[in-house]
């Protein structure tokens, strides 16, 4: 078997083919199940088993979300589970707001943001137990949710640039809890969402050499033979439960978060 030079690494073989497949198996699970991009699996396995570093591993994540996020779109799509136009709409923000947070990044305190972040997930983790939105429920537009969706969009997307987190975990929760959307319906429309700004983010980062584009091709075809089966299982679960298992989801990002938060404080203080 002919062996893939990774970008900072010795070339590999067998051993880094597998691995990105086992990633994008993963990943594309998380993707379908939970209706986000699946970054917070990729870019920590990446960088614990391949030995990428943050930055590459981010990029090349951004990458393999494209097609991932696509086939979840359709998949949710052939069960009417897509928000169209408000997926458009918060698209847009994001893509405005990812702009504000990296013009914010030298400006703010990270680790008094991250803790911040890692607070609000604790009180969505509380949330979703109380409030278990109807599968009925869908997300008409109005004045107000057109306002309100297009405010979600830009702090998603300057959330996002500023520490890096993938937005589904801030948009799937907001939209059911602050729009009453079903779980379907908000996991599908923030794939959707997810589409523009990774493809803008993805040609950032190949001008910059941010993306191994084989790792990202090896981990994006493994994930879309994942995330189909991903979005059936979240249309078998009790919503109650799809709650839980999102509930569980966000403990492991919280956790992620706190533990590199807690070492740049560290750093900073030596």
């Amino acid at each position: 078997m002919p062996e893939i030079a990774a970008p900072g690494t010795e070339p590999r073989g067998a051993k880094y083919i597998l691995t990105c497949l086992g990633i994008g198996l993963l990943a594309g699970l998380m993707s379908g199940l939970f209706g986000v991009g699946g970054g917070t699996v990729i870019v920590p396995l990446l960088v614990l088993i391949l030995a990428y570093d943050q930055r590459l591993a981010a990029g090349t994540s951004l990458a393999a979300i494209v097609p991932t996020a696509t086939v979840g779109v359709i998949s949710y799509a052939l069960a009417d589970s897509v928000a169209w136009i408000p997926g458009l709409i918060l698209a847009a923000g994001a893509v405005v707001g990812a702009q504000i947070g990296t013009w914010l990044l030298p400006r703010v305190s990270l680790i008094a943001l991250r803790w911040s972040f890692i607070a609000f997930l604790v009180a969505v983790m509380v949330s979703l137990f109380i409030v278990v939105p109807s599968r009925d429920a869908g997300l008409p537009l109005t004045v107000w949710s057109i306002v309100g969706l297009v405010v979600l969009g830009l702090v998603t997307g300057t959330v996002s640039g500023l520490i890096g987190v993938g937005g589904g975990i801030i948009v799937v929760p907001a939209l059911m809890l602050f729009f009453g959307t079903s779980d379907l319906i908000a996991k599908g429309t923030s794939l959707l969402m997810m589409i523009p700004a990774a493809i803008s983010g993805t040609v950032g980062n190949l001008r910059r050499g941010n993306v191994d584009l084989p790792a990202a091709a090896l981990i994006g075809v493994a994930a879309i033979t994942t995330t189909t089966l991903g979005a059936w299982l979240a249309r078998l679960l009790d919503p109650f439960w799809a709650n839980v298992l999102f509930v569980i989801f966000l403990v492991f990002i919280a956790v992620q978060l706190a533990v590199r938060t807690i070492r740049a404080g560290r750093a900073a203080r030596t």
